[in-house]
C-alpha cells in the first residue's frame, strides 16, 4: 500500500500533543495526529475514578501561551475535577480547531528510520502508512497503567477495574464488597467515594505514601482578581525559567524552631505547590525529616486506631521523593467500619481467586477489585512502539541501560524524532502543562530552523548526549531521591533499569533558552 506523505506525525492528543499539532499547522506544515483515545484529553480521558483531580491548583493548571483560551475559561474549583479538566481540554480543542488533523481511537504500532528519504515511516493499528519528515512522541509521561500480573487474575467472578482505565459509564458500589489494591494517588483519590458507597472496603497496602490536604473549596473572586494581577509577571517568570512562585532562599537555615513552624505550610492546601516553597526539601536531611515528622503526627491526629496510623505513616522513603499526593479525607476514611487496612508487608498477595485475594495470612472475599498500581511513568508508552533509528536499531536496544535522551527531547541516532516531556525532562516534578508547553516550544524552534535552512534532518550529538545523561544523574545523586523505590527511579516496573527518570535540576527552561539563543550547539543539522 502506497504512504501517505505528511510534514509531520504526532502522537497523543493531551495538552502537549493539541499544542505541538496547532503550531505546526499554523506554520504550514501538514500534520498527522494519532490518539488511542475516541476524543482528546489524554491522561484526562483515560483515568475517570471517582474522586479524580489535579494536585496543583486549578489557575495555574491551564496553557500560558494562548490567551483567549486562558480568559474564556473559569474553573470553579482550587483543585479541579477529572470532568471539569476534559471540559477544559474540549474547550481548548474547540478553540484551536485541531480535532480535524487527528485520527482517534487509533495507535502508531511502528515507527522506522528512512536513511535514504530522511524520513520516519510510521504504520498504525487502522492499516494507515504514512511518511512523516518529523515524528513527535507526545504521549505523556503517566499513559500506560502497570498491569496487575497476579497468579489467577482470569478466575476472579466479579469485575476488575484499573484506576488508569476506567470505564466510561458509572460505576456502582453500592452495597459491594471492594478490594483497592495499591495506595498511590489515584487510590488515594478514589478510596474517600468507594467507600463512601460500598459495604465493605478492603485497601491492600505494601507503601503507604506522604499525602497532603487538598483543603478543596469554590475559588472566590478575590482570588481569581489576584491571579489575573499578577499573570504578567507570572508568564513572564516562567518564561524565563523561574518558579513564578514566591520561595525563600536556597540558602535558608532555619533554627529548629523555624523550621517546624515552616514545614506547616504541608497542611494549608497548597498541595504540591507547598513542598517546593520548602527549600531543600529534597535535598538536606534536617528539613526532610522535620517536614515527614510533622506529616506523620497530623496521620496521628487524624486516624482513630493507632495501629492503623501507624501502618499509614511512611517511615521507608523521604518526603517528596515519591510524588506526594494530595487529598480530601483520604486519611480519616480509615476512620470508617467499613474500610479494613491490609498491610501487605505482614504478608504478600500470592493469588486472585473465584472469590477474592488471597494473601499468605488470608482470604479476602470480595465482589470487585480496583487496581491502583501505578503506571511504567515516561518510558512506557515509548518503548511499546517498534521505534527503529539509523541502521534499524531498536530504541528498547538503545536504552537497554536506562532511557539515553538528551533534554528529555531527543535521542542520538534517531533524527528528526522528538518526545515531548520525556525521560531527561523536569516534567512531572512541576507543572506538567507548562512542561509540555517548553518542549513544544523548542521543537517549533528547531523545525523552524530547518526549514529556513532547507535542512531536512537534524539529530543531537552522542557527546552531547551522553553529558546531559550523566548531568541527570550527577543532579540525582545529590538529592534524596534515590532513597526511595519510585516510579521516578523505574523501581516499580520489574526489570525496568533503576535510573532518576526525571530532571531534578532548577535551571531546565534557562538551560532551553540559551541553547536556542546559541543557535542549537548541540544539534547537528543536514540537508
Amino acid at each position: 500500500m502506497e504512504r501517505r506523505e505528511v510534514d509531520a506525525v504526532v502522537v497523543g492528543a493531551g495538552f502537549a500533543g493539541m499544542y505541538m499539532s496547532f503550531a505546526l499547522r499554523q506554520r504550514g506544515y501538514d500534520v498527522q495526529g494519532i490518539e488511542a483515545a475516541a476524543d482528546v484529553g489524554g491522561t484526562w480521558y483515560w483515568n475517570r475514578y471517582p474522586g479524580a483531580r489535579c494536585d496543583i491548583p486549578s489557575l495555574l493548571y491551564q496553557y500560558s501561551w494562548h490567551e483567549e483560551i486562558r480568559t474564556s475559561w473559569r474553573w470553579s474549583e482550587k483543585y479541579a475535577t477529572q470532568p471539569e479538566i476534559l471540559a477544559y481540554a474540549n474547550h481548548c480543542a474547540d478553540i484551536l480547531g485541531i480535532r480535524p488533523l487527528y485520527r482517534f481511537e487509533t495507535r502508531v504500532t511502528a515507527a522506522h528510520w528512512d536513511e535514504a528519504a530522511d524520513r520516519w515511516l510510521v504504520d498504525t493499528d487502522k492499516g494507515e502508512f504514512l511518511s512523516a519528515r518529523f515524528l513527535v512522541m507526545a504521549t505523556g509521561a503517566l499513559s500506560v497503567p502497570k498491569e496487575p500480573d497476579f497468579p489467577g487474575l482470569d478466575s476472579f467472578n466479579g469485575p476488575q477495574l484499573v484506576t488508569g482505565r476506567w470505564p466510561h459509564q458509572p460505576v456502582d458500589f453500592k452495597g459491594k464488597r471492594v478490594a483497592v489494591v495499591g495506595t498511590g494517588s489515584s487510590a488515594i483519590q478514589s478510596l474517600p467515594h468507594i467507600a463512601a458507597e460500598a459495604a465493605q472496603v478492603y485497601v491492600f497496602q505494601r507503601t503507604p505514601n506522604f499525602s497532603l490536604p487538598a483543603l478543596n473549596a469554590p475559588i472566590p473572586d478575590e482570588e481569581r482578581e489576584a491571579f489575573e494581577a499578577m499573570w504578567p509577571m507570572y508568564k513572564a517568570s516562567i518564561d524565563a525559567g523561574e518558579a513564578g512562585v514566591e520561595l525563600l532562599p536556597e540558602d535558608w537555615e532555619p533554627t529548629d524552631e523555624e523550621l517546624a513552624e515552616h514545614v506547616r505550610i504541608l497542611w494549608n492546601g497548597g498541595g504540591l505547590v507547598s513542598t517546593v516553597q520548602i527549600p531543600r526539601l529534597t535535598k538536606d536531611e534536617r528539613i526532610n525529616n522535620a517536614a515527614c515528622d510533622f506529616v506523620r503526627s497530623q496521620i496521628r491526629a487524624l486516624v482513630n486506631d493507632p495501629v492503623v496510623a501507624e501502618k499509614l505513616c511512611p517511615t521507608s522513603f523521604p518526603i517528596s521523593t515519591k510524588r506526594a499526593c494530595v487529598d480530601t479525607d483520604y486519611y480519616i476514611t480509615f476512620n470508617r467500619d467499613n474500610v479494613t487496612l491490609v498491610d501487605l508487608t505482614e504478608g504478600a498477595i500470592e493469588e486472585v481467586t473465584p472469590r477474592g485475594i488471597r494473601t499468605a495470612n488470608a482470604e479476602y472475599e470480595v465482589d470487585m477489585i480496583v487496581w491502583a498500581l501505578g503506571f511504567d511513568a515516561m518510558t512506557g508508552a515509548l518503548t511499546r512502539v517498534d521505534i527503529r533509528g539509523e541502521e534499524g536499531r531498536p530504541l528498547k536496544d538503545a536504552w537497554y541501560a536506562g532511557p539515553a535522551m538528551w533534554m528529555g527531547m531527543m535521542v542520538a541516532g534517531f533524527p528528526n524524532l522528538f518526545t515531548i516531556t520525556g525521560p531527561g525532562s523536569p516534567s512531572v516534578l512541576m507543572n506538567v502543562i507548562l512542561a509540555g508547553e517548553h518542549n513544544v516550544e523548542f521543537v517549533q524552534a528547531v523545525v523552524e530552523r530547518m526549514r529556513a535552512r532547507g535542512q531536512t534532518r537534524v539529530t543531537v550529538d552522542e557527546a552531547a548526549q551522553d553529558a546531559w545523561v550523566a548531568h541527570v544523574r550527577q543532579e540525582a545523586e545529590g538529592t534524596l531521591f534515590p532513597r526511595a523505590n519510585s516510579w521516578y527511579m523505574g523501581a516499580n516496573i520489574p526489570g525496568k533499569p533503576r535510573v532518576m527518570l526525571p530532571y531534578v535540576g532548577t535551571d531546565y527552561k534557562k538551560r532551553l533558552n540559551a541553547i536556542v539563543a546559541a543557535d542549537f550547539p548541540d544539534l547537528r543539522f543536514s540537508a
